[in-house]
């Protein structure tokens, strides 16, 4: 599934969507409740007391809100990364609080913290990327050996309807059109998926979340699934093939919200 990539060609950091996030995190730019019970969902099999004194790497921070939580219960500080001006304002805004979090704009593909990180993760970024395999690798460079690594990752499973009905219009039309544009079309689906929830419709455990959720975070995420221009979706072996070849090991995969995989792997802690 993942795309090859010349370790000698240098990657532009636009390789992806991130102009189009940006736009997106400068839209949507606060820090909820509700994203506290997600990041604890996204970020199994951790839990508030693996934060504590941790470094950690956010590769892809977004809005800085899984940045937030885990410097809120305790850790020791790190770095969050990204690669659009408009979403590292919301970051560091968001993030203000925290003098040992640096908010930095910088591409995960040029990392070069090697060996720094007790916990590296990227939460929804990897299966946006062109090179997810070469981001990957640099995440598992910047890990302590012994430091735990962890992806949140669109999941194949539950979400073949997805796949081959919605994903061609987001391929073919919405990640081409103008995002003001693709945001006023955004209303009127969040409006029908609001009125199926409300109506009592979850098949699974994210429409059963969803349903708790005010109608601009449902909005948000109904349009960050519109304007990407690569998204993948993977199934539990490309999931862990990810880490695995990365070479992780105790690589766990955890079935979230029915329709999503977080994958989790320690970094040796010596070189085989």
């Amino acid at each position: 599934m993942a795309t090859k990539h010349d370790p000698g060609v240098t990657v532009p950091i636009a390789t992806g969507s991130p102009e189009r996030f940006g736009y997106s995190w400068q839209n949507y730019c606060d820090i909820l409740p509700e994203h506290e019970e997600q990041f604890a969902r996204w970020t199994v099999p951790l839990n508030r007391e693996d934060w504590k004194g941790a470094t950690f790497l956010d590769a892809g921070c977004g809005i800085g809100r899984n940045s937030y939580w885990p410097m809120l219960y305790g850790a020791g500080g790190g770095l969050a990364i990204d690669v659009d001006e408009r979403t590292l304002t919301s970051a560091r805004k968001n993030l203000s609080r925290f003098d040992n979090l640096e908010v930095r704009f910088q591409s995960v593909y040029d990392m070069d913290e090697n060996g720094r990180f007790d916990i590296v993760y990227s939460i929804g970024v990897v299966h946006h990327l062109e090179f997810p395999e070469l981001a990957v690798g640099r995440m598992v460079a910047a890990a302590k050996p012994g430091g735990t690594v962890l992806l949140w990752l669109y999941g194949y499973e539950n979400n073949e309807w997805i796949v081959r009905a919605a994903d061609p219009l987001r391929k073919a039309l919405f990640s081409r059109m103008p995002l003001g544009l693709v945001h006023a079309m955004s209303l009127p689906i969040t409006s029908g998926l609001w009125l199926m929830l409300k109506a009592g419709f979850t098949p699974i455990e994210f429409f059963r979340m969803a349903r708790r959720f005010t109608f601009p975070h449902l909005r948000a995420i109904v349009f960050d699934h519109m304007i990407p221009k690569i998204a993948r979706y993977y199934r539990r072996d490309e999931a862990t093939a990810l880490l695995r070849q990365a070479g992780l090991e105790n690589i766990q995969a955890i079935w979230v919200n029915e329709m999503s995989w977080a994958v989790s792997g320690i970094k040796p802690a010596t070189k085989s």
